[in-house]
């Protein structure tokens, strides 16, 4: 019998093992370790596998080794019945296994949305009908109808990445595999893939890989796989990876946030046991509450507020619009009235759905996107056109963007700005000159000792070792290490102001709290004012004085979070999510006890323990 028949003939057979590895090593030129070292693992037809891992530690290599997108240099990779060691197996294996890569931008093909959905199923030779029924339901399963016939490059990266991930579901796969392909989703879009990947599994059988950092995403699956430095350490059931926080930390992983939480909860006197859901610890707590007599109470943290105050290095906005392609059939309003004021001093966030206009926004602060008048060709409107909007307005610190005589070179060196994907940003033959080009350019009479100097204190202020990695290629290094260098090469000028857009997304938890902690340091030490643009609400709350709310090319809300999350109707409504505490809080609300507190896992674990009195005396 020939394989092809094997692998199909097989489907019959409810124990079918879908991939199938098999002492499998890989090894990318130059480098010093293989990227997979001896993996062996097999997937059973219709399960739901998640893998999490440190980066580096060989987890997108794998998905690539499955997919035929690499190939083997030991052992024997199997999938779907088919042996990839024959090169003639390859497109067969690509009928029955897709994959969502984390950066959209590598699977785009077509100028046109719908095309570019079409490409997959054309290629396989699907009816023309049917290719337009797939289309319709995959734009549906991500929640991207509208943009049927859009164009990928003008849409968001959040936006792109549902249109990835569409295109693969429209092929109709029997495996997904997802490598972080949620990472750059804002919460509602995270929900709405990971919706369609569970109703996948569950009702058609399809057979799901998905590649997270989100350790929420890694409880859904039925098996979860760690891998470290190229090799499969730990496998179970994820309740019980998740209960073995001390090996997890040993791999640069952490507990989910609410495992933290509940050991906190228990070392403070709180009959707290490992959950895995808000709904369950807000229950623990309730059940604890009434076992020991104590009446519903509001117990109030030590959040510390935060004001609006003035600085020299203020920004102020003012009736901020902005029309992609204006005056052009694909004209796209992406800002539509911003009025803003962030104060010197602040560790500010912004936060939106994807294609809220966040980042259109963020490009207007070092006049990446100049206002009108301040641009060359600008006329003033005549004096008779009464119906002339209002001109947008904007300040930072002492520059007027307004001006077209402001000074743009030295705006940009003292406010910098990291792009979502920092990495992407990298270009020069080594560490050193990526690092070294923005500072020449805004410095020209440093001299080269002091160029040397400040290269080195950046790299070190990241820290790397810059010894170790100054001559190095940058496309050497790791998806940590490029980000670091990213933004080494944006903090040697010493800007007044940092601006991140996304800058800790598709980073494993230790890389996250890596990049975190630097920002403070930056912020403590030199940098007046940081702007995160993030999805993540706890990273929100737990790093930032204020934060904004944009949707619709709007402000829609500006507070502090202990306020802005206290609306968590609202927030959800506008696809967007609230940190794990402020659910923790609803649930328990739910259940007639109050906590008021600043939504950090440290001031509602203090909170908690308040409202019992101290916790363990009155054990």
């Amino acid at each position: 019998m020939q394989q092809s028949e094997r692998a199909e003939n097989t489907l019959q057979n409810e124990d079918f093992t879908a991939i199938r590895l098999d002492k499998v090593k890989f090894s990318y030129p130059d480098a010093p370790s293989p990227a997979v070292n001896g993996v062996s693992l097999s997937v059973g037809k219709g399960e739901f596998v998640s893998i999490i891992g440190h980066n580096g530690s060989g987890k997108s290599t794998l998905a690539k080794l499955i997919c035929g997108l690499a190939e083997a240099d030991a052992g024997k990779v199997e999938v779907w019945g088919y042996d990839l060691s024959d090169y003639k197996n390859i497109n067969a294996v690509r009928r029955h296994a897709g994959i969502v890569f984390q950066n959209p931008d590598n699977q785009m093909v077509a100028s046109i949305v719908e095309d570019d959905l079409a490409f997959g199923p054309e290629n396989l030779g699907i009816e023309r009908e049917e290719i337009g029924r797939r289309i319709e339901w995959a734009l549906g399963a991500v929640g991207m109808t509208e943009y049927r016939n859009a164009t990928p490059s003008r849409l968001s990266g959040g936006q792109k990445q549902r249109i990835a991930v569409a295109g693969v579901l429209a092929i109709k796969p029997d495996i997904l595999i997802l490598d972080e392909s949620t990472a750059m989703l804002d919460p509602k879009g995270r929900r709405e893939v990971i919706d369609v990947v569970r109703r996948l599994n569950k009702d058609e059988g399809m057979t799901i890989l998905l590649i997270t950092h989100f350790m929420e995403e890694a409880l859904l699956a039925d098996r979860t796989i760690v891998m470290n430095r190229g090799e499969i350490v730990m496998q179970g059931r994820p309740q019980e990876i998740f209960e073995n926080g001390e090996a997890l930390k040993t791999y640069n992983l952490d507990l989910p946030e609410i495992s933290r939480i509940a050991q906190s909860l228990s070392e403070g006197g709180i009959p707290t046991a490992p959950c895995l859901y808000p709904e369950e610890l807000a229950a623990q707590i309730l059940s604890a509450a009434k076992s020991r007599g104590i009446t519903p109470q509001i117990a109030t943290g030590d959040g510390v507020e935060s004001g609006i105050s003035s600085g020299e290095w203020d920004i102020d906005i003012s009736n901020l619009t902005f029309t992609y392609s204006a005056k052009s059939p694909f004209a796209s309003r992406a800002l539509n009235g911003i009025d803003l004021h962030i104060s010197e001093g602040e560790f500010f966030g912004i936060i939106g759905h994807t294609g809220s206009g966040k980042s259109t926004m963020i490009q207007h602060f070092n006049a990446l996107i100049k206002l009108p008048q301040a641009q060359k060709k600008y006329k003033p409107p005549k004096k008779r056109d009464v119906q002339s909007a209002p001109l947008p307005a904007m300040t930072v610190g002492p520059y007027n963007l307004a001006d077209k005589k402001c000074d743009f070179l030295k705006l940009r060196a003292d406010v910098g700005m990291v792009f979502q994907y920092p990495e992407y940003q990298l270009f020069a033959e080594t560490v050193f000159d990526d690092v070294a080009f923005g500072l020449k350019n805004f410095f020209k009479n440093l001299s080269k000792e002091e160029i040397e100097e400040r290269v080195r204190a950046a790299i070190g202020a990241v820290g790397l070792n810059y010894d170790e990695v100054a001559q190095k290629s940058p496309f050497e290094l790791s998806g940590g290490q490029k980000r670091r260098v990213a933004i080494a090469g944006v903090i040697v000028s010493r800007p007044k102001i940092l601006i991140l857009d996304e800058p800790a997304a598709g980073l494993d938890p230790l890389g996250k709290k890596e990049i975190m902690e630097l920002l403070h340091t930056l912020h403590s030490e030199w940098c007046r004012t940081v702007i995160v643009v993030s999805h993540d609400m706890d990273e929100i709350a737990e790093n930032c004085t204020r934060a904004c709310v944009v949707s619709q090319g709007r402000i829609m809300a500006c507070d502090v979070p202990r306020k802005l999350f206290a609306h968590d109707e609202e927030l959800m409504s506008l696809g967007l999510d609230v940190p794990l505490t402020a659910k923790i809080c609803r649930s328990l609300e739910d259940g007639g006890f109050k906590i008021d507190c600043d939504y950090t896992a440290k001031g509602f674990a203090e909170a908690v323990i308040a409202a019992f009195g101290g916790g363990a005396e009155n054990a």
